[in-house]
């Protein structure tokens, strides 16, 4: 069985005619597509500096979304297309599209209020639920996070709303809040004089606000102390790592038993000596002073 061959006539469309409608159409489309260009760079030299970058992200993506509509639009006309049908037909189909796209319009108006909320913004380290992350990302419908561990996490903005979201680098100040608990035996004022001395030897820890030692309660294992520690949050790590090791070499040196210690981190702004509002994310580590603590 032979198949008939398939034979196009292009000399019905590259005529001098359409030939010189395509090119006009084609310098209209690089026209319009520069000038936006050109807006968008315009925009961002002119307010850049006067929002948050968040803000200056969704301007861009609207010029940019509003050019591409031009271009279409242009597009059809110069093709002859009727827009007034085909916007006929898209509002007929826009009713059922609609009903199937009410969680995207709630995720655009929840996108708005986070926004102007302006809760958190570009490179702020934030937790939403169970994810914590670096903001790389704010859009209308999500938010983009980049994990500690190296991963990209789209989170739905009406799942921010909805519920708390942790704005771990909104002070530059956090506590970190150490909870011990040592043995009935031990010299209760003694120990605290020591933890009191293990904070002013660190270079990492603040002398403004003041650290914090207080008598917190009496458990079965001892007696429990608080002890905060306030520090710049840059240097979360090496503070966290180096106080854990000048307890231990402390409390070895004073004759104490190795505490049970428990460490909670606080982000607050400093206000007077003790003084914060708490917006950080929390977790709590425990275990000795002599040992590798384990996640409680």
């Amino acid at each position: 069985m032979t198949l008939p061959a398939l034979s196009i006539d292009l000399s019905r469309y590259l005529n001098a005619k359409n030939l010189d409608s395509l090119v006009n159409l084609a310098l209209i489309i690089i026209i319009v597509l520069f000038a936006f260009q050109l807006l968008q760079f315009t925009t961002k030299r002119l307010i850049g500096k006067r929002v948050t970058g968040q803000t200056l992200m969704l301007v861009r993506k609207g010029i940019r979304y509003t050019s591409f509509t031009v271009v279409v639009l242009l597009v059809f006309e110069r093709l002859g297309i009727n827009l007034s049908a085909l916007l006929g037909a898209a509002g007929i189909a826009g009713i059922a599209i609609g009903f199937a796209a009410q969680t995207s319009v709630s995720n655009i108006i929840s996108g708005l209020f986070i926004v102007s909320e302006k809760s958190f913004s570009l490179g702020d380290v934030i937790q939403a639920g169970e994810t914590t992350g670096t903001v790389v990302a704010i859009d209308l419908l999500s938010i983009k996070l980049q994990t500690f561990d190296n991963r990209y996490v789209r989170v739905p903005n009406e799942t921010l709303i909805k519920s708390n979201v942790v704005n771990v680098t909104h002070y530059p100040i956090r506590r970190m809040d150490i909870k011990l608990t040592i043995s009935y035996a031990d010299d209760l004022g003694r120990a605290v004089a020591t933890l009191k001395a293990v904070a002013a030897r660190n270079l990492l820890v603040l002398d403004n606000p003041e650290t914090l030692v207080l008598v917190d309660s009496f458990s079965e294992k001892g007696v429990d102390i608080l002890f905060g520690l306030w520090f710049l949050q840059s240097d979360f790590l090496e503070l966290r790592n180096s106080i854990m090791q000048d307890i231990r070499s402390a409390f070895v040196a004073e004759g104490f038993g190795l505490p049970v210690l428990r460490v909670v981190l606080e982000a607050q702004a400093a206000v007077g000596s003790q003084g914060g509002v708490a917006t950080g994310l929390g977790g709590t580590v425990e275990g000795t002073a002599g040992g590798p603590p384990a996640l409680s």
